[in-house]
């Protein structure tokens, strides 16, 4: 399949639960409600000796970060799997965005800091969590991209690995969509391009056996509270697969267009028969 464009699927209907997935849920729901609070406050009690000490670098809260979202897929029932070599000094990280999820995947196999839409900043607990751990927040507007490429060589200079998902939306997994190219000129500033390299990220859901393949999937205007609840109340959980691609310098590469294709390309690759479509 080959498309420029890509029409989401109707969202599924909710889950219809009965008393052993309501007590799923309760489980498994305190349970990661309660690990994300306790280490959200402690998180926050590490950063008044962080910042005065190392200011931008957070060379301690990462790890509980990390330490969340594995144990997240374990609270959940979820396998988690990785493949391929993290990038080991200066640069950023791009992947494909499917779900909420994606955020533990990511976080569990290597220390990142997301870019996000400005309006997350004031979602409620997402938001604040979204804070907690050094989320970048830009806005788009043509008039911040001075300012917003400002902060990207400041964190990334600081040995901040930003990550971000360029093809602007999430997915139902089965596609990987065009990458949008924006985001990728700040890493040709002057002080980056020779020290910065981009590493392509595949994030690969396998359902829940029996389940519909795009289970995880969390897409267009599905509402987060019932894909949450989803999740939480299946007796069988399936898997996610993070695959690390080569690491790619940004000076190898004339234009944001040509460094944003070659990711694409790379992510796309490794995605499973059928699932490498509406490309350009």
């Amino acid at each position: 399949m080959s498309q420029t464009s890509w029409t989401p699927p109707p969202a599924p209907p909710p889950p219809q639960l009965h008393l052993r997935d309501w007590l799923r849920v309760a489980r498994r729901g305190l349970a990661l409600g309660g690990l994300i609070a306790l280490c959200l406050g402690l998180m926050m009690a590490l950063r008044l000796i962080e910042r005065p000490l190392w200011g931008k670098r957070r060379p301690l809260t990462p790890y509980l970060t990390q330490f969340v979202s594995l144990s997240a897929f374990q609270i959940l029932g979820m396998r988690y799997h990785r493949r391929g070599a993290r990038i080991p000094g200066r640069g950023a990280v791009v992947a494909n965005h499917v779900s909420w999820l994606d955020i533990f995947a990511l976080n569990a196999g290597k220390r990142v800091y997301f870019v996000s839409k400005a309006e997350v900043a004031g979602w409620p607990g997402i938001g604040l969590l979204a804070r907690a751990t050094g989320t970048v927040f830009i806005k788009r507007d043509p008039r911040e991209a001075k300012r917003q490429q400002e902060v990207f060589e400041e964190r990334l200079l600081a040995g901040h690995k930003l990550l971000f998902f360029p093809e602007g939306t999430s997915t139902d997994g089965m596609v990987v969509l065009p990458f949008k190219t924006t985001l990728f000129q700040a890493f040709f500033a002057p002080d980056l391009r020779q020290r910065i390299a981009v590493q392509p990220v595949s994030l690969i859901y396998h359902a829940p056996e029996g389940a519909d393949p795009r289970f995880y999937g969390w897409w267009g205007d599905m509402d987060f509270g019932t894909h949450l609840l989803r999740v939480l109340a299946a007796p069988r959980q399936g898997s996610v697969e993070v695959v690390y691609h080569t690491p790619l310098d940004v000076r190898d590469f004339a234009s944001r267009k040509e460094l944003a294709a070659r990711c694409e390309a790379d992510i796309r690759n490794a995605m499973p028969k059928g699932r490498q479509g509406c490309g350009v």
